[in-house]
């Protein structure tokens, strides 16, 4: 769920900004800073690829998503989802921006080893395998630290509080997903003995964790839509309905359960990549040409010309000759085909659950 860690701490952190009253500019900055913290807990998983290495040269009887995810058990969701070390490691980086950026280079330098380095020796205290898990963790925030400071206008302070409230956020969406986060690491101590249960049901559990995600990413499309004062309503398009003959699909395939769900989860996101994909690219079949109307051409009668009969208002503008065009897609086609790729994702969601709800 890390698209969701990033998503939507992304849209609370440029709601806030812009309820700061900030510019958009530096809203939208403030938010994918802290998205791309959000996201940086998830590097955990990097020595499931060790469990993957294994699987090829072994030949193991496993499956590769099996052997990667038991892989990921041993250190998945451990230090780097520590709220205590978010508190340590946020203010880390923003000591590192302050070096990068200039101010009080060397007083904010070592600010910044001396609480990296107070988390190492944290970490190696917990075991070998538990400091390389953080050190790529203090590496992949550095560089989005260095990018932060680089590319944006932010100060030190506010990536620091960009770093903290990704980092805060990030572990509260795993509670639905596998075991929870060791949010207090290293205290012997945890905050849930087990994952949150929405449903006895496994399938009903895993729809309901894929709609929270698919919540958090339609919560940061209608942000970016928002602070760019654009109309959603007018972006989306009719085609992402289509996603509701997914439906059908619950009379062939094996219900999702956590344990077993990329069948589902790779087959529901292909329906959004084709309607966003059809939506997103304008193009023209020698129908006229303009953008405003489906595949390039627009109804007569509706553009002050003659034509006004009904049968001039179904004919088609044909401008020879025939070819066929395909022009670049403005940042408005890319919104609009996103948002009409959740919309198609979404109501292949409900009429899925339906589904199941009636046949199962």
């Amino acid at each position: 769920m890390f698209v969701g860690h990033a998503l939507f701490a992304f849209a609370v952190a440029a709601l806030f900004a812009d309820w700061r009253g900030w510019s958009v500019r530096s809203a939208l900055a403030f938010g994918i800073v802290a998205g791309a913290f959000a996201a940086v807990p998830d590097v955990d998983v990097a020595y499931a690829f060790v469990g993957l290495a294994h699987w090829v040269t072994a030949e193991g009887s496993v499956s590769a998503p099996t052997a990667f995810w038991d892989a990921s058990r041993a250190t998945h969701r451990s230090i780097t989802h520590s709220l205590l070390v978010a508190t340590i490691a946020a203010p880390a980086f923003g000591f590192l921006a302050a070096a990068i950026s200039g101010t009080s280079r060397r007083v904010a330098l070592g600010a910044a080893v001396v609480l990296g380095g107070g988390l190492v020796v944290l970490a190696v205290a917990a075991g070998p395998l538990t400091a390389m898990v953080l050190t790529v963790f203090l590496v992949a925030g550095g560089l989005v630290t260095v990018v932060a400071t680089r590319e944006t206008t932010l100060t030190p302070a506010w990536i620091g509080i960009a770093a903290l409230w990704g980092l805060w956020s990030h572990p509260w969406g795993d509670l639905l997903t596998g075991d929870p986060p060791a949010f207090l690491f290293p205290l012997d101590r945890t905050l849930f003995d087990a994952r949150v249960i929405v449903s006895s049901d496994p399938t009903l559990h895993l729809l309901s964790a894929f709609a929270v995600e698919l919540g958090a990413i339609v919560f940061a499309i209608l942000t970016v839509f928002f602070l760019t004062d654009r109309d959603p309503f007018e972006a989306i398009d009719v085609r992402g309905s289509v996603g509701a003959l997914y439906g059908v699909s619950v009379l062939f395939l094996t219900p999702p359960t956590l344990d077993v769900s990329y069948h589902f989860v790779f087959s529901i996101l292909g329906v959004g990549v084709l309607v966003g994909t059809i939506r997103t690219i304008p193009f023209s079949l020698g129908l006229g040409g303009s953008r405003s109307g489906p595949f390039g051409w627009w109804p007569r009668g509706l553009d002050g010309e003659s034509g006004s009969s009904r049968l001039g208002f179904i004919r088609r503008r044909l401008s020879p000759p025939m070819s066929t065009n395909l022009e670049s897609p403005t940042f408005d086609d890319v919104l609009a085909g996103v948002l009409t790729a959740v919309a198609g994702i979404s109501a292949a969601l409900v009429t899925y659950t339906l589904g199941y709800l009636l046949v199962g």
